[in-house]
């Protein structure tokens, strides 16, 4: 039994929620142990499609890494604290199942970086994100300098991780690119379920291969990333899902994806 990290199953949807609200779901050790046994386990939930990842209550998704615990770290543990966290997050965007943020209030720090390792990001109207870790003297640690560059642009992110004060609202992010929707506080779960249900619905492996073949080329470059695209597309070719997908087009019915 988790005490900070709940799951909840809706078909092929499950819903992972942070819930430390006293704290405004700020992370600690704990938190992020729960987060990736939650993780572990959807994961392995072969009737799980599609995760989303929010945090309860209406102030904050994540409003970042718990001050408190970090305050007295040795340079030792301030590295291992970073390492684990980038494990953890690195396997949220290398997940194969799409990883949906419902972000509904404070996304700050660390969990803005968390924000950033979901394949997609939907906010509600009052969500804001920041990056503030220099106010405090530290800079991100999660991975936020590397994803916050690549989604915003180089010069945006600096300007975001460099001026610690400056939070940006859910419409600015919509206009930079850190999000792809928007919706009032009370729609934001339902349209990030219908999101889902939507996805849950196409098939398994093709979902699965295109998060490969983007990741790919997001490392690696292009190059990698068009051959990587290639020898997936081939492959569909051999699958149940390819030949269900185009006979139900053929015969204008619904397909019946296995995942396989």
């Amino acid at each position: 039994m988790t005490e900070h990290v709940h799951v909840e199953r809706r078909d092929h949807t499950a819903i992972i929620t942070i819930d430390r609200q006293g704290a405004l779901n700020a992370l600690n050790q704990a938190v992020l142990e729960e987060l990736g046994s939650a993780l572990d386990e959807v994961l392995a939930d072969a009737d799980v499609r599609v995760i989303i990842l929010t945090g309860a209550g209406q102030k904050a998704f994540v409003a970042g890494a718990d001050i408190k615990e970090m305050s007295g770290f040795t340079p030792e543990e301030g590295r291992e604290y970073s390492r684990r966290g980038q494990e953890l997050f690195a396997r949220i965007e290398q997940s194969p199942k799409p990883i949906i943020a419902a972000v509904g209030g404070f996304a700050l720090g660390g969990g803005c970086e968390l924000a950033m390792a979901c394949h997609i990001r939907h906010a509600g109207e009052k969500a804001r994100f920041g990056q503030p870790e220099v106010k405090l003297g530290l800079i991100p640690g999660f991975g936020g300098t590397q994803r916050l560059a690549r989604l915003v642009g180089p010069g945006r992110a600096l300007e975001i991780m460099l001026d610690g004060s400056k939070m940006v609202p859910a419409q600015e992010a919509l206009q930079m690119g850190l999000v792809s929707a928007v919706h009032p506080p009370e729609e934001l779960m339902e349209a990030c379920l219908a999101l889902a249900q939507r996805i849950g619905s196409m098939g398994p492996l093709a979902c699965q291969w295109v998060l490969e073949a983007t990741r790919c080329g997001l490392a690696e470059g292009p190059g990698a990333g068009y051959a990587r695209e290639l020898e997936r597309f081939g492959e569909c070719f051999a699958s149940q899902d390819a030949r269900e997908g185009m006979s139900a087009f053929l015969e204008r019915r619904d397909p019946e994806f296995k995942g396989a």
